[in-house]
């Protein structure tokens, strides 16, 4: 039972995971807000506004870096794999996405021909982030680990 304690405990996951969870929540309701649909996916999905990739890391990394200095190897970790996941989510993941826009538009054009392509068929197109959907989720994630830290 120690264990649970002990992760219910730990600041650091703590921050990452309410990071996290509250991109989600805001990329649903901004989700809502612009397509009047409630769309359930969006609460666990990627891509999207804010970036919950972002919002994780940098919450991550501002904990660490509150907990144990930006003297630390353990802040060095967490920002290295902070700027490579945001760099990841603008570049290749964001790649992705556009060509599976792209992929799926071939594919509505087969079906326009009398394919019998099936809506299963097409790709996931929301996967990578643009640079400001990036920084969204990083100005988040500082913050949400700044406000988590300074109360506890």
């Amino acid at each position: 039972m120690n264990f649970f304690t002990d992760i219910v405990q730990n600041s650091v996951l703590v921050c990452a995971v309410c990071g996290w969870a509250v991109a989600q929540i805001l990329k649903t309701l901004i989700h809502l807000l612009f397509t009047k649909k409630f769309v359930a996916e969006r609460l666990v999905g990627s891509g999207g506004m804010p970036s919950s990739h972002s919002a994780t890391v940098t919450s991550l990394a501002t904990a660490t870096c509150y907990i144990y200095g930006a003297n630390s190897f353990e802040f060095a970790i967490a920002l290295i794999f902070a700027i490579v996941v945001m760099y990841d989510a603008m570049g290749v993941r964001r790649e992705t996405g556009i060509q599976a826009k792209v992929l799926n538009e071939i594919l509505d054009a087969f079906a326009d021909m009398g394919s019998d392509m099936s809506p299963q068929d097409k790709l996931k197109e929301f996967v990578g982030h643009t640079p400001l959907q990036v920084l969204a989720g990083a100005i988040l994630g500082i913050l949400i680990a700044v406000i988590y830290c300074s109360i506890n």
